[in-house]
């Protein structure tokens, strides 16, 4: 059984709020990027699942079909990546915080 006595619910909270802005900050730097198609569709978002850039090939302004398949197709898989990358932080994170002093 585990002793929570001497854990102070402060100091806790503080290393949490501290993980939770180092997170979103470390997630501004971290790109995610999908290419689909070949490469006629490159779409690329931060860690915080800002969308920070978007290249279209120019063959694909006169094919909105295909042009809609493949932006679904990249967002989906960009946002898949970031999830996945959150998923890791937030395991390393509570591996990070000293529970048990």
């Amino acid at each position: 059984m585990m002793d929570f006595k001497n854990m102070n619910l402060g100091d806790l909270m503080g290393q949490v709020q501290n993980m939770a802005e180092k997170a979103k900050e470390d997630g501004a730097k971290t790109i995610f990027t999908s290419k689909m198609g070949g490469g006629m569709i490159e779409l690329s978002i931060n860690g915080n699942s800002e969308v920070i850039d978007l290249k279209i090939d120019d063959s694909l302004m006169d094919d909105k079909d295909s042009l809609k398949i493949l932006l679904i197709s990249a967002m989906n898989d960009v946002i898949k990546q970031a999830d996945e990358s959150k998923k890791t932080m937030a395991l390393n994170m509570m591996g990070g915080l000293n529970l048990f002093k």
